[in-house]
């Protein structure tokens, strides 16, 4: 895990610490949908980050277990994968986006499958709401 200071005796905080930053839950989000990605494959999608930035987001996610880089001389090669402590996050990613667009955003673009709580879709997300 990286050392961001935490404060004590709080497990929210020790979640946060791994998933804080501009682009992390962008990044998962994008591996648990693709099955993995190259670098420039992140970057072209992502759109709006720079290349250090992204290496930097990365490499903390890799540190925290969230993804890892395929093996060298296998297929996967220089792709990054999500792993099952990364893919064990998604849920909890989209209900955190379910609560950000029905009580925070006004004019949102809602990923497939989570409905508005004006339109009428209500219950889980569809598994591939991310």
């Amino acid at each position: 895990m990286h050392t961001r200071a935490r404060k004590q005796d709080c497990p929210v905080d020790a979640a946060m610490a791994v998933i804080e930053g501009r682009w992390k839950s962008t990044i998962i989000c994008l591996l648990a949908r693709s099955g993995g990605m190259r670098f420039s494959e992140l970057q072209k999608s992502i759109g709006n980050v720079t290349a250090r930035i992204l290496a930097k987001q990365l490499k903390e996610l890799e540190g925290d277990g969230m993804v890892c880089r395929g093996a060298p001389g296998s297929k996967s090669a220089g792709v990054y994968l999500i792993t099952e402590k990364g893919a064990s996050i998604c849920p909890i990613l989209v209900e955190l986006a379910k609560w950000g667009a029905e009580h925070q955003m006004v004019n949102v673009i809602v990923p497939e499958g989570l409905g508005r709580p004006d339109d009428g879709a209500e219950g889980a997300a569809a598994p591939d709401a991310l």
